[in-house]
């Protein structure tokens, strides 16, 4: 009989072994893997999240987790594990560091919003300095502040397996950035990473001048998420600098910064020349007409190789908007557009609603749909973006892998 048949049997046994209650959520999660009649052999990732439950659930605690992974021991099957929204504190991290130093087989791990601090961060980046098996670590949302976050710059000095790493919205700040940097001028293993929301107090973006540094010399990165990072033109201006010597990075997120026009010139600029970015995401910045047409005159002329472009919020009115329309006939590689929070007036209508009749733009790919009232079409939003499944998943695909969420065919790092 497999091992991982016997999972839920595990647990209770181990809960017994330890006097510790059972916790029903993880317990019922474990009956559910195990009648799993066909199992990959990639493996199975046990869906643990404390949030995403049309009935709310008992969240994991650290003492729960110091009976999971007494189970996990036994499961090799099991590569991955899904702790999302969960009480897991430093105490947890440290029951993880020790798992993730025994186990060769975990290769995805989600730690996202829990309450790991400082010393807990120190112990998972102290664990992968020998841990071979980890590919896809989330932090985010646990506040390890920027010296947790240096751990975990050390760390990458050292690791050659991990491929996608997300720290974003874990207070890291400016030492953290600059060592992150650094670090990634060495690593030739990682893939993406999500520095997204750090706490800085410097005006001078002196962070952006040593990513753009490590852009130059990275032949790795791929997906790369620098969102409120209060980045202005200066910064825009160094990071499209060094992209131009850099072919390898598909995935560039800006989202939630100060970009105005000036900047948006940069980035068509980077645009008609740049072979190899996929994805840029705008959201949330101001970009406004002058810069919807910057970007609009590179696609419909030169570039060939952007996917997936999102300008949601950007005080873009008609002018701009219909701009992009009108490329995107004469650009057939952009698929992907996201235009909600604009000022969307009949031309916008008009024009999208065309891309959407002739099929030139698929319903799953953008954010807006038509509808008539009193024969005036208009636009209605979608629920879909780059960032739709950033700090949620559902428990069954609700689209097609990709469609509403570019970023997950970037980097093939499975959560399944």
């Amino acid at each position: 009989m497999s091992v991982v048949a016997d999972l839920h049997l595990h647990y209770v046994q181990a809960c017994q072994n330890l006097s510790q209650p059972e916790n029903p959520f993880i317990a019922r999660v474990l009956q559910e893997a195990d009648k799993k009649d066909e199992i990959s052999t990639k493996g199975i990732t046990l869906k643990l999240a404390g949030n995403n439950h049309l009935v709310p659930v008992p969240r994991v605690t650290d003492d729960d987790l110091a009976v999971l992974v007494s189970v996990l021991g036994q499961a090799p099957l099991v590569t991955g594990l899904d702790l999302a929204y969960n009480l897991l504190t430093d105490v947890g991290a440290k029951t993880m560091a020790v798992f993730l130093q025994e186990n060769p087989t975990l290769q995805y791990l989600n730690l996202m919003f829990n309450d790991i601090g400082t010393s807990g961060a120190e112990l998972i980046a102290g664990a992968l300095h020998s841990n071979q098996s980890l590919v896809h670590l989330r932090m985010t949302g646990n506040r390890i502040g920027n010296q947790g976050g240096m751990f975990f710059a050390s760390m990458l000095k050292i690791n050659s397996t991990l491929k996608k790493l997300d720290l974003g919205d874990c207070d890291v700040g400016l030492r953290c950035l600059i060592a992150t940097a650094i670090a990634l001028t060495q690593n030739k293993s990682l893939k993406a990473i999500n520095l997204n929301r750090p706490l800085l107090s410097s005006q001078q973006e002196e962070t952006t001048v040593h990513i753009a540094r490590m852009l130059r010399s990275n032949s790795s990165l791929v997906e790369l998420h620098l969102g409120k990072h209060e980045m202005k033109n200066f910064g825009v201006e160094r990071l499209c600098d060094a992209l131009y010597e850099n072919s390898t990075l598909r995935y560039l997120d800006l989202s939630c910064n100060n970009i105005i026009c000036d900047g948006a010139k940069f980035l068509g600029e980077l645009l008609r020349k740049n072979q190899t970015l996929e994805i840029l995401d705008l959201d949330a910045n101001r970009i406004e007409d002058v810069g919807a047409i910057y970007l609009s005159e590179a696609l419909a002329t030169r570039n060939r190789t952007l996917k997936a472009l999102s300008i949601v919020n950007n005080n873009i009115t008609g002018k701009g908007l219909v701009a992009l329309a009108q490329a995107m006939h004469s650009n057939m590689t952009l698929s992907h557009i996201y235009i909600w929070g604009n000022k969307l007036d009949r031309s916008t209508c008009a024009a999208f609603s065309e891309l959407l009749a002739v099929e030139r733009l698929q319903p799953d790919c953008t954010d807006v749909a038509p509808y008539k009232v009193d024969g005036e079409i208009l636009l209605a939003e979608l629920s879909h973006g780059l960032a739709k499944h950033r700090y949620w998943s559902p428990r069954c695909a609700a689209v097609a892998p990709g469609a509403a969420n570019a970023s997950l065919e970037i980097v093939p790092v499975s959560e399944y």
